[in-house]
């Protein structure tokens, strides 16, 4: 099938999958239409929880996380 002896097809690449790729694509765009106003409503009440938690994220990968992620040597200070 795909001209090359021995070289198998890509998982991506059967009926299957590229069927239920297609069926995602038209079941969130019809998603999209139908409830656009809901999301864009929500947005709003939604950004300030989802900055809060990326500051959160961001934020405590700088300084080397928390505290109790120390290694077991060090509580025992040796």
């Amino acid at each position: 099938m795909s001209g090359i002896p021995g070289r198998k097809r890509g998982a991506w690449r059967s009926p299957a999958v590229l069927t239920l790729c297609v069926f995602l694509f038209i079941a969130g765009l019809f998603l999209w239409l139908e409830h656009r106003a809901h999301l864009l409503g929500a947005l709003p009440l939604l950004l300030p929880l989802l900055i809060c938690v990326g500051m959160h994220f961001f934020m405590h990968r700088g300084h080397g996380a928390h505290d109790d992620h120390r290694k077991e040597g060090d509580r025992d200070g040796r």
